[in-house]
Formats: C-alpha cells, structure tokens, sequence
C-alpha cells in the first residue's frame, strides 16, 4: 500500500526547490516551478481530474471526485514545495533501517556532524524504525516534501481502492511557505473546498489549529559620523541606536527564553555602520491584543528615542505577516473533530497543541477556506540534523485517508 512512499519522498527532496526570499516573482525561484510542473505530470499519470498549474500564484491544484452519492463537504490537502534558508542543492538522503533508539547516528563521512540522543533526545522515539537523514551538508526537506509525499500516496491509495468511499476531494501544491508569501495569491475559489489541512507539521500526533499573530519591523537607525578622535558631543552611532533600541524590550521576551503561548521579539538581523544601521525584527503572540501591544511598544521606543535628537533618527516600517487561525477556526470545531476521531481510530494519540510559528494554514484560514494543519513526521527542521520516520509517514498518509472516509460516513 505504501510501496511508492519513500521512492517518491527521495525523489522530492533530491529536487532544489529553496526559496528566495529576495525575489520579486511568484515562485520565487524557477526550481519551484520546474517542481510544480513534474507534481503536475505525477498528479495527471495518477488519475486525478482537473489538474492545473496556476501561474499567477504557483499552485498545482487536482481533484478526486466523489465515489459516494452522499452530500458530504469537500475536503482540501495542502503541502507546500519550498525548503527553507539552507543548503538545499546535492541532498544526499541516508537510509537508517531499524534503528535501535540509541545509537548515534553519523550524517558525514567524517563524523563531524551527527545525530546523537543527547542532543536529540527525540530519537529515543524512533526505535525499530526507519530513519530518513541528510548527509550532514544539507537539509533534508521533509518540510514538506513529506507532507507533498503522504498527500499523493493517499490519493494513490483512495483511487486504488475504491471500496474506501469519500466525497469530492482537492489537493494543492504550492510555493514559498519559507519565505511567508506563499499563500497570500491562493485562490480559494478555484480550489474550492469547505475546509482543508495542511499537511505540515511535526512529530506524529500534532494536530494544531492556533498560530501565532505575526509581524515584521524594519528599523532604520541614522547617525552622525565623524572622525573618533573628534567624535564627543558631535558623533551619533548608528549601531549604539540600534543596541540601546534592543536592550529597551523586555529581556526575557525572546524566542530562547519562551515556550507555550508566550510570545517575542526576535531580534532576525542587524546590519550596519555609525551612519546607518537597520535591525529586523519579528514579533509574535499568540493573543491579538498582546500582539497589538508588542508593536505599539515599538512605536513607543521609537518616538521616545527620536524626542532626545533634534531630528528623527529611528524610523520603523511595520508590516502584519499572518494572524492566529484560531480566530476562524473555532467558528467550526468539527473540522479539528474529525482530524482527531481519525488519529483516534488508527491508534494515534492527538497531540493539539498552538504552533510557535505559521503555516499556510494561517492565510489560507483567513481567506476563506479554515485550514488547521496535521503533522507530516520530519524532526530538527530547517537544517542538516533533519530527519523524518518511514512509519511516520504511513502515519500521517494513513491520517488523509481515514478522514476522507470519515467524512463520507
């Protein structure tokens, strides 16, 4: 039943498709589109109906028409294409069959990087399994090509089989979720479901439905320089704004010091010179009236720093990325219900918990179409300690199928 699961995952995650976040096209690199375009072959040769490739947005959009004559809603599944900014290009996956839960594990040749349980004591979870890997010099990408693996699998596996009956189902596969636009041009309209998920969570059980509300603030500093042997009373550091700046937000409200619902300023950039300097940061929580806070009290410091010059030296540009789906979500609970009655009936424990981050999901809610997200099995994330499960794969594909046929019932 899973035969082509991990053929198609090593495919995938051997096609660059990295986003840029510097690019100004949609996707943002033509790797993705070369990707979308051998989806949409996949998805055709499948035996799906009205598949598509949106050039407006990037999304490769397909249809599995219903097999029951029942009035059900339409279901939508989700994956996005891009990996995040890491080395994406030559991945190398390593193959780790029955692993015991203890051993480390070696990414390179070398053994400079590895895969050990003190660093990640995740791996205790993952004895007698098969592990997916990198080499050590890339990510892997099963964020999401794991999610775009299991989506297709399940597809294969409802069309094969169809004595599991389902209403009308739609699939899309999109571009640059990394860089936080991929979703902004999704046409809820076309893909036209009551409600979808996105495929692309973590570990096996998570099931998430809350997001953070997200923004970004671009802060420019501009200083005074002179000569440092001159500079007392005269000089204005650009870079000594940027610093005082940070050292006014709350210590203690940053990304390694927060967990749960608690949110942050992350401090993402700092670049510059005593003339001119600029700070990036992103500021998250989970409450809407929190979040409005946060950036109010960037506002506040910078007009408090600006009343001590005889100009304006700090100007922010603040910019609202996504906000908690939790707001829509909740409206109709029964679509996180169904999720759950489906990791309960294959023996899967629900793990519901807020995400500290976003999903497509997040716009994708907001849009129209409610859209929590189920997890799709890759660990460590953005980076080249990534891995992912086979079994948790199966899981997460297993997952698709139950709801399908759920929702039918």
């Amino acid at each position: 039943m899973y035969e082509n699961l991990l053929p198609r995952f090593l495919s995938y995650v051997k096609t660059e498709t990295r986003s840029n976040p510097k690019s100004t096209t949609t996707p943002s690199t033509e790797t993705q589109v070369a990707f979308a375009h051998t989806l949409k072959k996949e998805l055709e040769e499948l035996g799906m109906s009205d598949v598509i490739y949106n050039e407006s947005n990037g999304f490769v959009i397909a249809t599995l028409p219903a097999n029951t004559e029942k009035a059900v809603r339409t279901i939508g599944f989700i994956a996005h294409m891009d990996t995040a900014d890491f080395n994406a290009e030559n991945v190398n996956p390593q193959i780790v069959e029955n692993y015991d839960g203890e051993s480390t594990i070696k990414l390179d040749k070398a053994g400079k990087y590895t895969l050990n349980t003190k660093d990640f004591p995740n791996l205790k979870n993952y004895a007698g399994q098969t592990l997916i890997t990198t080499d050590g010099t890339t990510l892997l990408g099963a964020d999401d090509k794991s999610g775009i693996a299991e989506i297709m699998t399940a597809m294969e596996i409802l069309i094969k089989n169809p004595s599991i009956k389902h209403g009308t189902i739609r699939v899309a596969f999109g571009p640059d979720e990394e860089i936080g636009v991929g979703a902004d041009k999704f046409d809820v309209e076309q893909f036209d479901a009551d409600f979808a998920y996105t495929m692309d969570g973590g570990p096996v059980g998570e099931l998430q439905y809350e997001t953070f509300n997200a923004a970004q603030a671009d802060i420019t500093f501009y200083g005074k320089n002179v000569h440092p042997g001159t500079a007392k009373n005269t000089m204005i550091n650009a870079l000594q704004l940027a610093i005082d700046f940070q050292n006014m937000l709350p210590a203690n409200e940053v990304p390694e010091k927060t967990d749960g619902y608690e949110g942050f300023f992350h401090l993402y950039s700092l670049s510059g010179t005593p003339e001119e300097a600029t700070a990036i940061y992103i500021v998250r929580d989970h409450d809407r009236e929190k979040f409005e806070e946060r950036k109010q009290l960037i506002t506040e410091l910078q007009e408090k720093m600006n009343t001590a010059f005889d100009q304006e030296r700090i100007a922010v540009e603040m910019t609202d990325q996504y906000y908690n789906m939790k707001e829509i979500i909740e409206k109709d609970m029964s679509i996180v219900e169904l999720a759950k009655q489906a990791m309960i009936d294959l023996e899967i424990k629900p793990l519901i918990e807020p995400i500290r981050g976003g999903t497509d999901g997040s716009k994708i809610s907001y849009l129209g179409t409610p859209t929590p997200n189920i997890f799709a099995g890759g660990e460590n994330m953005h980076g080249r300690f990534e891995f992912v499960s086979l079994q948790a794969m199966e899981k997460a594909t297993d997952v698709i199928v139950k709801i399908a046929e759920l929702n039918a019932k």
